[in-house]
């Protein structure tokens, strides 16, 4: 059973291929366009297929678009027989459903030899809901999808039993948590849909000193749903411009207080009705990895997965594995993020080759990183297959030593990131509890954990200015060059952590080729390059070529 998912329709463009019930392959269409979300988040950009995901992924698993026996598209035209039904003021949402209905035809154009009869129609929010229930490692579980918004709704609460989805609740538009957030991402002068973890940074700052009024704008209901009332923000702090206040990092911690408070309400609620020990979660609501640590701590179950890919991109994923468990085939459990696209160690030569940049193949990969990581050296790691979703796991990241305070800076500044912003750390499983309190393992960086007194200040470019750090756990086995690298930095400096922060620069998605990582080499004051066996020394790099 062949079976590919898409996502077309809002943003985050993204193929994902299942054969037989296992995952092949996931990207998002950001990671060959280069455009960061793969297209605007407008109505009229839904026909924007993602034409070369797919043909990647094809290409992949060695199939021709008539190979497959069915196409799962996370969108259904059904559910939105009007603008009006809607409730919205968005004058283009008839464009965005026309065009979804047209998908099958836009599929078999981009696909030649794709039979349009093949696409179904995947309600927007049971493919969120099948991406994190049908990929996490329980086949019986409650889940919770929470998002900006689908055909009609912004929330799904279900009840997963061996595949099965069973709705329990859904929140009609116009009441979003996710539009919410955006709203204020907006207010605070950055762009929605795209920077509302800024805002989930920025909170660290504030207080949340208006949650007695949001807890009236935003609150819950009986039957499982909520209600978001329209907010005056300009009465809680002025429009951002790049000069931001006290008042909008309050604002911020406000919101994102009050969001904390709704989604416990709301998982005591799916619990209740389901009695399960286990939460899974997707929507983009869900990459508040904040809000995901207060549920795991606070909430009412024993353990909480969340989807890698929780964003609009994961749909197209949880479409595949929908349609595929509608044919009597029920995936497998997702275990990497790493479902992109890899290179062969004579690509990547090949690249090095054509960019004229000396290069070594050094025996000791990993000793060798470690000790330009112990002399503080900023690394470009390219490794493996890239991820698919929002993070860096150690596939395309940017290493650092975060024993140097200065390092969040300098790292801020390489990027072109606001100062406010953390970076992350890197951690081996077997050492993390040391230094971090919190839900571990952390494979996928969508918790947050405090770090642990006396580790403060040893390891201080990491920690956020609350205390706490979004630390991803490596695993010996599923990592090993990783985890070889933090052996080779612990044995020089005593410090099992590194600094790790996505392989990219601002408003750029992050680095997928060769190509990709040597024009940010070329451009970024990046110290060695670390591309599969091959390492490049800036300190090599002539400066001028004739």
């Amino acid at each position: 059973m062949r079976v590919l998912g898409v996502n077309a329709v809002f943003h985050d463009p993204a193929v994902a291929l299942v054969v037989d019930g296992e995952i092949v392959a996931a990207a998002e269409e950001e990671r060959f366009n280069r455009r960061k979300h793969g297209k605007p988040n407008v109505a009229f950009s839904a026909w924007e297929m993602p034409e070369r995901a797919a043909q990647w992924c094809l290409g992949e698993a060695g199939l021709r678009p008539q190979d497959l026996d069915a196409v799962g598209y996370s969108f259904d035209p059904a559910l939105c027989s009007s603008a009006e039904q809607l409730e919205l003021d968005d004058v283009w949402d008839h464009l965005r459903v026309d065009y979804a209905r047209r998908a099958p035809g836009f599929l078999a154009t981009a696909l030649p030899g794709l039979d349009p009869d093949l696409v179904h129609f995947v309600p927007h929010h049971v493919a969120h809901a099948a991406s994190a229930a049908l990929a996490g490692p329980y086949r019986t579980c409650a889940s919770l999808v929470l998002d900006g918004r689908g055909e009609r709704a912004s929330h799904l609460a279900s009840h997963w039993v061996d595949g099965t989805c069973t709705p329990l609740a859904a929140q009609a538009l116009p009441s979003s948590l996710g539009l919410l957030y955006e709203d204020l991402t907006a207010h605070l002068g950055f762009h929605r849909s795209s920077d509302e973890y800024k805002v989930m940074a920025l909170a660290s700052y504030g207080q949340p000193r208006h949650l007695d009024d949001f807890t009236g704008l935003v609150r819950t209901t009986p039957d499982g749903g909520f209600v978001t009332d329209k907010v005056d923000w300009a009465a809680y702090a002025p429009p951002g411009h790049g000069d931001l206040t006290q008042q909008h990092a309050d604002l911020a911690a406000t919101v994102q207080r009050r969001l904390e408070q709704v989604l416990l309400e709301l998982a005591r609620w799916v619990h209740e009705r389901t009695g399960e020990r286990y939460l899974t979660m997707a929507g983009g609501t869900a990459l508040n990895c904040v809000a995901n640590s207060v549920l795991a701590e606070q909430g009412p179950f024993e353990d909480i997965w969340v989807q890698p890919a929780a964003g609009d991109a994961g749909t197209a994923l949880g479409a595949a594995l929908h349609v595929a468990h509608e044919q009597d085939r029920l995936g497998r459990p997702m275990t990497l993020a790493a479902l992109g696209r890899g290179f062969s160690d004579s690509a990547l030569e090949q690249a090095l080759r054509t960019a004229r940049v000396p290069y070594e193949r050094p025996d000791d990969l990993t000793d060798r990183v470690g000790a330009h990581l112990a002399q503080n050296h900023v690394v470009a790691w390219f490794q493996g297959r890239a991820e698919y979703g929002p993070r860096a796991l150690g596939q395309r990241s940017l290493l650092a030593h975060p024993g140097r305070a200065g390092n969040l800076e300098l790292l801020n500044d390489i990027k072109g990131r606001e100062q406010f912003r953390p970076v992350a750390p890197l951690v081996l499983l077997e050492r993390a509890s040391e230094i971090f309190e919190g839900k571990l393992p952390s494979p996928y960086m969508l918790f947050v954990h405090r770090v642990r007194p006396g580790w403060r200040e040893r390891i201080p470019a990491v920690v956020h200015v609350d205390g706490t750090a979004r630390a991803q756990t490596v695993d010996r086995v599923e990592q090993p060059l990783l985890a070889g690298v933090l052996d080779a930095f612990e044995q020089r400096t005593g410090l099992p952590v590194l600094i790790n922060t996505s392989l990219n620069t601002a408003g750029r998605p992050i680095v997928d080729s060769p190509t990709d990582v040597l024009e940010l080499f070329g451009s970024a004051p990046v110290d060695v390059l670390v591309l599969g066996p091959y390492l490049v020394r800036r300190a090599d790099v002539p400066r001028v070529r004739p």
